[in-house]
């Protein structure tokens, strides 16, 4: 049996449910900040593509890249964000974890942005 909870109201209503262990409190929290490192080193790729690729890509083509890698930062926080509230919730309340949904977003969104860079260096590697 775990402690009582002192939490404040807001924080018992969003979370709910009784203590977890601290050890899964503390691993779900770095999984959260994994996440957050993620989405800001897709936002230092906006900026950096945004900033020092004006001769390998033309102005709307830069743009199109900057903008996707900024939207996929915005996706990742957020879901970082709401991934972190449902598995606290999940252990508060013994519940299975949910799944990953970033994890597949993730992958194929970095796999698209892959493919369409090397269809654009191509010809220039091998023209």
């Amino acid at each position: 049996m775990h402690a009582p909870t002192h939490r404040p109201p807001l924080s018992q209503r969003l979370l709910g449910g009784d203590e977890p262990d601290p050890r899964f409190t503390l691993a779900n929290e770095r999984t959260f900040l994994a996440w957050i490192r993620t989405a800001l080193a897709l936002l230092g790729g906006g900026i950096a593509v945004e900033t020092f690729a004006g001769n390998a890509f033309g102005p709307q083509l830069r743009l199109i890249i900057t903008l996707s890698l900024l939207a996929l930062s915005i996706l990742v926080s957020t879901g970082a964000c709401l991934r972190w509230l449902a598995v606290e919730r999940a252990l508060r309340h013994r519940r299975a974890l949910p799944l990953p949904v970033l994890v597949p977003l993730l992958a194929v969104g970095c796999c698209l942005a892959a493919l369409i860079l090397v269809g654009l260096f191509w010809p220039r590697w091998h023209g």
